[in-house]
């Protein structure tokens, strides 16, 4: 356990103890602070613009329009992914601000000014290498990373769209041969989930192309004995 005479000197010391306190030292400081955004869980960094990063999150999801969970996870990603990726030009113009302040002294026996400013950076890379490196691999990742969600997402949206335009044609002959009947389609009965307003645009769609084409849509009207069998099987597992 520690005496009151350590706990007090403990105080005194971190007290004392307040952080960089040049312009180099503090740019350094916040530089290690902002690596974590490129690999870390948290997207936002406490120098960032939250309503900045709301209104390109809302793009992505304008853009992509997600329909289901799996969907809006991945715009989500793809959104974050893209947000750490504009993070990296900021990140290098900031290490080489830091050079420029390390470094500012350096060279100044040369004369000519622009070779100077050449050494300087050229300092600067050599000096900060790794930094740039790394920058450059997460960058790397990141588009990887991108790549990789987009094309995911687009091949789930797409079997998404088709299916639902299975289903939506399916409805559409379900309409037409209880119209026949005499009867009105009821959606949920058959487990769609458009509405009949749907239903009867694909309706109108299908009947308008084949009114200008030569070759109607194939689209075969269920018999009766297979409206009984998905009447009977709906019932069964009600």
């Amino acid at each position: 356990m520690s005496s009151e005479a350590q706990v007090k000197a403990n105080k005194k010391n971190a007290q004392l103890s307040t952080g960089p306190t040049s312009e180099t030292g503090k740019a350094k400081s916040s530089l290690n602070a902002v690596k974590t955004g490129l690999t870390g869980r948290t997207v936002l960094l406490p120098s960032d613009d939250v309503e900045a990063y709301n209104r390109h999150t809302l793009r992505f999801f304008g853009q992509w329009q997600p329909a289901n969970d799996a969907e809006h996870a991945l715009v989500q990603s793809l959104a974050d992914t893209e947000w750490r990726l504009l993070r990296i030009p900021t990140l290098e113009s900031g290490i080489y601000a830091i050079g420029r302040l390390e470094f500012a002294d350096k060279f100044t026996s040369e004369s000519d000014e622009t070779v100077r400013r050449s050494l300087i950076e050229a300092q600067i890379f050599l000096s900060y290498r790794k930094d740039l490196n790394n920058l450059s691999i997460q960058e790397g990742r990141l588009r990887r990373q991108k790549e990789k969600d987009s094309v995911e997402l687009t091949e789930m949206q797409h079997k998404r769209r088709e299916e639902e335009t299975r289903k939506l044609r399916k409805a559409a002959v379900l309409y037409r041969d209880l119209k026949a009947e005499g009867r009105v389609l009821d959606p949920a009965e058959f487990g769609f989930e458009f509405s009949i307003e749907q239903i009867e645009e694909q309706v109108a769609l299908v009947d308008a192309r084949n009114a200008h084409s030569p070759y109607p849509e194939c689209e075969v009207p269920y018999r009766a004995q297979e409206l009984r069998k998905e009447r009977i099987k709906l019932k069964k597992t009600a």
